[in-house]
């Protein structure tokens, strides 16, 4: 195949991000009406409010401890038993161990940074749930922190161990073509799913917004994987 026929059959990355974001859009709209049943359900029926005050103060009492903890069973282990139970046939393999010695440092880590930006949204913006400061922590977190930390963090160190952890090769995470090509497709993706479920999260108050984050959090973890499998299998 020459070079250029090669270029006129690439996906344009945003294409390629709306791509992932449609075939997951059913597994995605139960996820986001989940979410904004717990939302209504906190404002309007006791027994959800007391559910979710009860999650809130274990993520008082735990602190940090909690949003690492729970951003391992929910970004770490969940995805990794179904993935077991569902395309595995319940069959354990060393990939599977392989996995979470990756995945569950990596969800440890960026569920405490989470958990410290939005700590951080709340005392740049306030914590009052009003449009203004809903809309623009919601901006900040999608246009801001994701593409310029989480998405492009996520994709390197994803990548990094799609190609058995070599540091050869690793130049090309910082140029604008990797970025291009990489890392658009994602945050296409990212937003499809993450916008109506960040304007939900911050229209609670602060203590419940880790808890819902790593229910919300499984379902991004299948979609992260699932493009990143259909990269490396094109690869």
């Amino acid at each position: 195949m020459t070079e250029a026929s090669d270029k006129s059959r690439r996906i344009p990355p945003w294409k390629a991000g709306l791509q992932a974001a449609k075939a997951n859009a059913f597994p995605g709209l139960v996820v986001q009406g989940m979410m904004l049943a717990l939302l209504l359900g906190y404002y309007f029926y006791p027994p959800t409010t007391h559910f979710l005050n009860q999650l809130a103060s274990l993520k008082d009492r735990w602190s940090y401890g909690y949003s690492a903890i729970a951003s391992i069973i929910a970004g770490a282990l969940i995805p990794e038993i179904m993935r077991i139970l569902f395309f595995q046939k319940c069959r354990l393999a060393l990939k599977n161990f392989k996995n979470l010695l990756f995945t569950i440092p990596f969800w440890c880590a960026m569920g405490v940074i989470v958990d410290f930006f939005y700590r951080q949204q709340a005392d740049w913006f306030g914590t009052q749930i009003t449009f203004r400061i809903v809309t623009t922590k919601v901006l900040v977190d999608q246009f801001l922190y994701n593409p310029l930390f989480a998405a492009p963090v996520g994709a390197w160190l994803y990548d990094w161990k799609n190609s058995g952890y070599r540091l050869r090769g690793t130049s090309r995470f910082f140029t604008a073509t990797y970025y291009r090509d990489v890392v658009v497709p994602i945050l296409f993706a990212t937003w499809g799913v993450w916008l109506p479920i960040v304007s939900i999260l911050y229209s609670l108050p602060g203590r419940l917004q880790i808890p819902l984050f790593a229910l919300a959090l499984t379902f991004w973890v299948i979609l992260y994987t699932w493009i990143g499998e259909q990269r490396s299998e094109k690869s």
